[in-house]
C-alpha cells in the first residue's frame, strides 16, 4: 500500500470515529467588532474605491487583527492602504489563492515592542478594486458583500455610504433581509443601516445603474449581451429560496456515519493494488511509445481517467506542429513592434493523421482565414463569443471521444484500470454531499435543541463526501498489473521532467529528445518545467530555426492555454459573468477577518 493511500485511510478513520469539539482560545480574552463603516465611491471609469472601518474592542492581550479580501476571477485590488486609531500598527500584505490576507500587527508602544490589551482600537482600510462592476448592454450593476460570511465575528451594526457615478434611473436590493434596518437613497448616494450580522452570514448590496453614467469604463467587466431581466430573475430566486428555507424546520440525526463506513467497506473490496515487479525512481527516457492524448488521458485526468483533458489537446498541438502539419509564423504588428504567432495549416500532411489529430485540425481549421493561417494571437478573442465557444466545445467533445475510441473503448480501458469502486464512491460522494447540505441547512434553520446533531452531522457528512470526490479515481479503483507499471512510469518520468536538476544532470543528448520532452511535458501538465530546463541548457542548444520551440519561445503554449479557458467558460453561459449575477452571496467583496 503506497503512502497515499495509507494516509486516505487513516483520514477515513479519523472522520468515522472522531467527534465535533468547540475549544475556547482562551476564557480570560476576547473581542468584539461594535461597529463597521463601508464607504464605496462606484467611479464613471468602472473603478470602485473601498473604504472600510472596523471598530474593535479588546478584552485582554491581542497580536492584532487581519483581513481577508477576495478577488473573483478577473477582479484585482490595488493601492492598500492601512491604518489604526487607539494603537500602533504594522501591516503585510500577502496573496492567498484568490485573496488577499492583510495581518495587521497592533502594538501599545511606538517601539512596537508591548502588546495591546484591553482597549479600542479603530482600523481604516482603503483600496481600489478594477472588474467589480459589470456593464451589460442594458444595465450596468454593481454586486458587493458590505460584509462577508468569513468573519470571526459578527458585527453589531454595520453602516455603508455608497456614491454612484449618476442619480437617475437607479435601482438597489439589500439582503437577506432580515439584516436590513434602514436604507435610502438620495440623488447619488445609498445610505445604509444593517441589524445585528451575526459570523458566517454576509450582507450583500445589488445597484443596477444605467449604462450612460459610465464612460469609457476600462475597470470594469464588459459582458455582451442583456443582463437586467437574468439579474432579476436569480434575484427573486435567491430571495424566495432563502425565505423559503427560513421558514422550514427538521431534525436529522447522525446519518453521517453511513458514508464512511462504506468507502472503508469499498476500499478493502475495490481499491487496493495489485503487488507489480518495478521499483523505479524516475524515468529519463518515455516509458511507451503511446501518442500524448492516450498518455494524458491515463496518467494526467485523476478525476476521470481515461478521458483526456485540455492538456492532452494541447500536446497534440504540439505533436502536430513537429510533424509539420501545423506550421509556425511569426509577424510584427505595426502598431505594437510585438511579435504575433500564426499557424499555416499544411493539408498536404493530413493524409496520415489518426482521427483524434485530425479532429485537432478540423477545430483549428475553423479559427483560419482563406490561406488557411489561424492567427494565435486572437484566438482568445474569437472564443469569447459564446457561439464560437460552443462550437469549439463541441468538436472538443468529440475529440475526447476520438481518443477513447481509438486507444481507450472500454475492453481496452479495463485492461488498465478497473473503475467499479470509483463508480460507486461517485453516487455515494453526491448523495452525501447533497445530503449533507440539506442536514446542515435544516439543523441551522430549527429551533428545536436536537438541531445540534443535524449540524454537526450535515458539516462531517459534507465534508466526508466532498474529499470522497475530489480524491483520484485510483483510490477507490484499482489499476491492473499492467497498468499499474504503466501508470509507474510516466508518473516517475513527470517527476523527472519537473525537476529542473535532474534534467540539468541528464540533459537529453539530441534536439529531437528535447521535443519529446516538450511534447509529452505537455499531455502531462509540466511543459513550463520542460521549457525552463531548456532555457538553462541554451548555450548548448540552437533551435531557434524550429517551430516547435519557437512555438514556447513566443508564449503560444500560454496564448493556446489562456484562449481554451476562455473558450470552456464563455461555452457554459452558467459559468459567465451574468451566469450567476444578482444570486444571493454571489457579490465581490466580503470576504471576512479576525483577531490573533
Amino acid at each position: 500500500m503506497n503512502v497515499k493511500k495509507t494516509l486516505c485511510i487513516i483520514l477515513l478513520i479519523f472522520i468515522l470515529f472522531s467527534t465535533i469539539t468547540l475549544v475556547s482560545a482562551d476564557d480570560d480574552k476576547s473581542y468584539s467588532i461594535d461597529q463597521a463603516f463601508i464607504e464605496l465611491t462606484v467611479g464613471n471609469n468602472g473603478l470602485l474605491h473601498v473604504e472600510e472601518i472596523y471598530d474593535y474592542t479588546f478584552d485582554g492581550s491581542f497580536n492584532g487583527v487581519y483581513r481577508d479580501i477576495p478577488l473573483k476571477t478577473g477582479e484585482s485590488i490595488d493601492n492598500i492602504t492601512v491604518t489604526t486609531d487607539g494603537a500602533y500598527s504594522v501591516t503585510k500584505v500577502t496573496d492567498e489563492g484568490n485573496k488577499k490576507h492583510l495581518k495587521i500587527y497592533l502594538y501599545a508602544d511606538e517601539a512596537h515592542t508591548k502588546q495591546i490589551s484591553d482597549t479600542e482600537v479603530y482600523v481604516y482600510i482603503s483600496y481600489d478594486m478594477k472588474n467589480t462592476v459589470t456593464i451589460f448592454n442594458d444595465v450596468a450593476g454593481l454586486q458587493y458583500k458590505l460584509w462577508g460570511e468569513d468573519w470571526e465575528k459578527g458585527v453589531d451594526t454595520l453602516t455603508a455610504i455608497v456614491h454612484l457615478p449618476g442619480n437617475e434611473s437607479i435601482s438597489y436590493f439589500l439582503n437577506p433581509q432580515e439584516y436590513n434596518s434602514s436604507s435610502s437613497l438620495t440623488n447619488d448616494t445609498i445610505s445604509v443601516t444593517s441589524n445585528h450580522i451575526p459570523s458566517g452570514e454576509f450582507y450583500e448590496l445589488l445597484v443596477l445603474m444605467p449604462v450612460s453614467d459610465f464612460d469609457n469604463a476600462t475597470y470594469a467587466k464588459h459582458v455582451n449581451e442583456n443582463g437586467r431581466e437574468k439579474i432579476m430573475h436569480n434575484l427573486e430566486e435567491s430571495v424566495n429560496g432563502r425565505n423559503f428555507w427560513n421558514t422550514s424546520f427538521i431534525v436529522l440525526g447522525l446519518l453521517s456515519l453511513i458514508s464512511p463506513i462504506a468507502a472503508i467497506f469499498i476500499y478493502l473490496k475495490y481499491g487496493r493494488e495489485p503487488k507489480v515487479d518495478y521499483d523505479g525512481i524516475y524515468e529519463r527516457e518515455l516509458p511507451t511509445n503511446d501518442p500524448p492524448a492516450m498518455v494524458n488521458a491515463l496518467i494526467d485526468n485523476s478525476q476521470d481517467i481515461g478521458t483526456p483533458n485540455m492538456h492532452g489537446f494541447e500536446a497534440t498541438i504540439l505533436d502536430l506542429i513537429n510533424r509539420k502539419v501545423f506550421e509556425l509564423e511569426t509577424r510584427t504588428d505595426a502598431n505594437t513592434n510585438m511579435k504575433e504567432l500564426f499557424l499555416k495549416l499544411n493539408r498536404e500532411k493530413t493524409n496520415d493523421l489518426a482521427i483524434h489529430e485530425h479532429t485537432v485540425f478540423d477545430i483549428m481549421e475553423m479559427f483560419s482565414d482563406s490561406h488557411d493561417i489561424v492567427n494565435l494571437s486572437n484566438l482568445n478573442s474569437d472564443l469569447s463569443h459564446e457561439s464560437n465557444a460552443k462550437l469549439f466545445m463541441e468538436e472538443y467533445e468529440e475529440w475526447q471521444q476520438d481518443v477513447k475510441h481509438e486507444y481507450l473503448e472500454t475492453e481496452e480501458l479495463e485492461t488498465y484500470f478497473n473503475n467499479e469502486g470509483s463508480v460507486i464512491m461517485k453516487i455515494l460522494g453526491i448523495g452525501g454531499l447533497i445530503l449533507g447540505i440539506i442536514i446542515f441547512v435544516l439543523g441551522i434553520m430549527t429551533n428545536l435543541n436536537n438541531g445540534v446533531y443535524a449540524i454537526g452531522g450535515g458539516i462531517i457528512l459534507a465534508i466526508f463526501s466532498f474529499i470522497v470526490l475530489m480524491l483520484p479515481e485510483d483510490i477507490f479503483g484499482q489499476w491492473t498489473q499492467k497498468g499499474r507499471v504503466f501508470y509507474l512510469k510516466w508518473k516517475n518520468f513527470k517527476k523527472f521532467l519537473k525537476d529542473n536538476s535532474l534534467i540539468n544532470e541528464h540533459p537529453p543528448e539530441s534536439i529531437v529528445i528535447w521535443k519529446q520532452y516538450l511534447i509529452y511535458g505537455a499531455a502531462l501538465g509540466v511543459a513550463d518545467n520542460v521549457y525552463d530546463a531548456m532555457k538553462l541548457q541554451e548555450k548548448n542548444i540552437s533551435y531557434y530555426d524550429d517551430d516547435l520551440f519557437l512555438y514556447h519561445h513566443y508564449g503560444g503554449y500560454y496564448i493556446m492555454h489562456e484562449a481554451f479557458k476562455t473558450g470552456e467558460s464563455a461555452a457554459n453561459p452558467s459559468s459567465s459573468d451574468s451566469g450567476s449575477f444578482g444570486s444571493l452571496g454571489g457579490g465581490s467583496g466580503g470576504g471576512g477577518g479576525g483577531a490573533f
